[in-house]
């Protein structure tokens, strides 16, 4: 069981025929993710092989799903054409698209993003994130492949280097689905969103949450967490040592006040019952003792 993927997931690469689309369908393709074409506008007709698979090139979402049946996008388009990218996702009625592409401006991100909740049939992930991996089953986006298995883990994180090193430090027992959600001020799917989907997961049996100063997403993850989630949560707030006023990374990532520091995201999460770490691997070590409990 995985969420929002899974094998069967059709999947197209916006932006495909540039260099990075170009590498990480490579990279996908031999994962077994299962790529159906891409799209860049002005190249519609074309094919190109990649990993030794002939994978046609449209001109918009619409046309591909068309011909193509894809179900999911994944874009790996420059900021400048980011915003038009998403939307033709969302007009093409996509069921999921995952936006790659960092620096996209935060007033384009809030057009698409409001485009999406007023059609009702897009589920957005990012802008700026790795995307999300079921193991074994598909993998859309930048997560690497080969560092964890299939178990019984769920994982939402902020941030992409803190995804692969907790899918590394508990590559033993492994995961249902790893979901790196974005670290930019205005996101699609949300830390609540997957905290939903994992606890309705039958084959997810326990949680990890990464969070990141700035905001207050961990602190509304906390109220969701002990009102609805009854898996184990363990934690991790990047962000501890963050000057104050001070942006640290993403966007996103900035603190004033007492307001979004590390230390208030960890007394509020710590209320819902959910156990946090100083570090990643001392966030690791509570998952372990308490699936091994």
């Amino acid at each position: 069981m995985a969420i929002f993927i899974n094998k069967e997931s059709k999947v197209i690469v916006q932006g495909m025929t540039g260099s990075e689309g170009t590498k990480h369908t490579g990279r996908m393709l031999k994962y077994g993710t299962n790529i159906v074409g891409g799209v860049t506008p002005g190249k519609g007709g074309q094919s190109v092989i990649i990993e030794g698979k002939a994978l046609p090139v449209f001109n918009s979402v619409a046309e591909a799903v068309a011909a193509t049946g894809a179900n999911a996008s994944v874009v790996f388009v420059p900021p400048k054409f980011a915003k038009a990218a998403v939307m033709d996702a969302i007009d093409a009625a996509l069921p999921l698209v995952v936006v790659i592409t960092e620096g996209i401006p935060v007033h384009d991100a809030a057009i698409f993003y409001a485009h999406a909740e007023s059609k009702g049939t897009t589920r957005l992930i990012g802008p700026n994130c790795p995307g999300l991996i079921s193991p074994g089953l598909s993998n859309i986006g930048i997560i690497p492949g080969d560092i964890t298995g299939p178990g019984r883990i769920g994982l939402v994180s902020k941030s992409g280097t803190l995804t692969y090193q907790m899918m590394y430090e508990l590559r033993d027992i492994g995961f249902s689905t790893a979901v790196g959600i974005g670290g930019d001020p205005i996101i699609g799917t949300t830390h609540i969103d997957c905290l939903r989907a994992f606890q309705d997961d039958p084959e997810t049996d326990a949680i990890v949450m990464i969070g990141e100063i700035g905001g207050d997403a961990e602190e509304r993850a906390a109220a969701f967490i002990s009102e609805y989630v009854t898996k184990p949560v363990v934690g991790y707030v990047a962000g501890f040592t963050a000057p104050e006023g001070k942006t640290m990374g993403h966007a996103g990532a900035i603190v004033s006040g007492s307001s979004g520091t590390a230390e208030a995201k960890k007394v509020a999460l710590e209320a819902a019952g959910v156990k946090v770490g100083k570090t990643p691997s001392e966030t690791a070590a509570l998952m372990r003792a308490i699936l091994n409990g």
